[in-house]
């Protein structure tokens, strides 16, 4: 009997060594992972190596037709999309919609974009399309506006050279544009260029909108 008492007694310190034995290794394991910036268990802030931002990014008016009336709502065809009915209109009456478009604008570390449009998105209805077209005149506003220019370069590939400008937008995004040799000259050694620019307009909040590169002022 006080073997067998010792054995157990023998078994179960070596079962609780064998246990410690596993925790030590594994905390050694998780203290491993958290200095190994590879490791999936590291719980530091990585690198920011860019950035990701929503933008408006274009609206457009189209001419639809009016479905099923449901409640205070109705369907648009041809799409079949949803909107409220705050004109009392009927089914088959001709309306325009305005559409809206975003897009995730991700900036990497050199400052190039990569552009993720979404797909159309309806925001309103109008009777008649000159109350869209107003309303589409002021979210989308042409305008002419010196921008920094970061420089220009020239690129050679078999026998033939291309010439760029890179400018800075309001937005800070930079941008790349082919250029020919005249206005290579005319930019070589200067600080600003003079362009168009279309500001598109959020919906929902005016002040908040996003300038693309629209052509050369001069």
């Amino acid at each position: 009997m006080n073997k067998s008492r010792k054995r157990q007694a023998g078994g179960s310190r070596t079962a609780r060594a064998g246990s410690m034995l596993v925790m030590l290794l594994a905390a050694v394991l998780l203290l491993g992972a958290c200095g190994n910036a590879n490791s999936v268990l590291r719980t530091g802030d990585s690198e920011t190596t860019s950035n990701v931002s929503r933008v408006p990014w274009d609206y457009r008016v189209v001419e639809s037709t009016v479905g099923d009336l449901i409640g205070s709502d109705m369907t648009v065809l041809p799409d079949n999309e949803l909107l409220p009915n705050d004109g009392n209109y009927a089914t088959g009456d001709k309306i325009w919609t305005l559409q809206f478009m975003d897009a995730e604008l991700i900036t990497g570390a050199d400052q190039k974009n990569e552009v993720r449009l979404s797909s159309w998105s309806t925001l309103k209805s109008y009777g008649d399309q000159q109350a869209a077209a107003e309303d589409l005149k002021n979210l989308k506003v042409s305008i002419t506006t010196d921008v920094d220019l970061v420089g220009v370069y020239k690129t050679k590939y078999q026998d033939k050279t291309r010439n760029f400008a890179v400018l800075e937008l309001p937005s800070g995004n930079r941008i790349k544009q082919p250029i020919d040799d005249k206005r290579y000259t005319a930019l070589e050694k200067q600080k600003t260029a003079s362009v168009v620019l279309e500001e598109v307009h959020d919906f929902a909040d005016y002040d908040s909108a996003y300038a693309k590169f629209r052509g050369w002022a001069n």
